[in-house]
């Protein structure tokens, strides 16, 4: 990996203090781990990030009705997941390791998705093991009760490790699009933001508000093309507008 960087000028040295006051604080661990982590994937990964909108109007609708009934409440993270499930089934080069050293290809027959939570000391992807086997309601129980966990205690490594792709979602704070980092040895990664209501010409020419959701889907180019990229979005984006994607009964 270090011979990627040789050629380039060295990391610029400078005492800040000769422009002001400074204060300097030491990285924490996790703090040290992720910069190690993101540093290596974004520079040892030739990324592209495909943007697209999902409508999610009658999703929210739909949503919102299935949280009135009572039970787990459910945001769109969990419903996301079991989406991200589905999109490694019908995609299964998406859920494929790459070890370029030996020009070998690893396809995964499990399903595991990583949630990235964020924390007071940074940010903790944990794993969601054989989601495509489990209900909305547990997918969302275990993702409130790791990220809890995550926040409040921290993760063993080994609640960390073993995923297939990774969602991050920024939709609670705001933002039109993002490239999130892949996070290795995992070949894509998707990213949310906040949705917004967009004006759309209805049958008559009539203003129709409608809700959209910007997706933001990084990928390692070594192994996945653009057209499939825009192909996953898109399912991601029809699967969001499918009513089966709500329990009946």
């Amino acid at each position: 990996m270090s011979n990627l960087l040789e050629g380039l000028a060295p990391w610029p040295v400078a005492d800040f203090s000769e422009f002001g006051e400074i204060e300097v604080r030491k990285l924490n661990r996790i703090q040290k781990l992720i910069g190690a982590f993101l540093g290596r994937n974004w520079v040892g990964i030739p990324h592209v990030t495909h943007n697209d909108d999902a409508d999610i109007t009658d999703f929210e609708a739909r949503r919102k009705a299935y949280n009135a009934e009572g039970g787990v409440k459910l945001t769109p993270v969990p419903l996301l997941v079991k989406i991200l499930a589905d999109g490694l089934r019908e995609f299964p080069q998406f859920n494929a390791s790459l070890d370029a050293a030996s020009a070998t290809l690893t396809l995964k027959k499990y399903i595991n998705i990583g949630v990235a939570v964020d924390t007071p000391g940074g940010l903790l992807v944990p794993v969601v093991r054989n989601a495509d086997s489990k209900s909305l309601d547990e997918i969302a129980t275990e993702i409130a009760t790791v990220s809890e966990k995550a926040r409040l205690k921290g993760l063993p490594m080994s609640d960390m490790s073993g995923g297939c792709i990774t969602l991050t979602s920024l939709g609670h704070i705001g933002g039109t699009s993002f490239t999130p980092i892949v996070n290795a040895p995992e070949v894509a990664i998707l990213g949310v933001t906040r949705a917004h209501r967009v004006a759309t010409p209805g049958p008559a020419d009539e203003v129709i508000w409608r809700q959209i959701l910007p997706l933001s889907l990084s990928y390692d180019h070594r192994v996945i093309n653009g057209a499939d990229a825009a192909r996953f979005v898109r399912f991601v984006a029809q699967r969001l507008a499918d009513p089966a994607l709500f329990p009946s009964g």
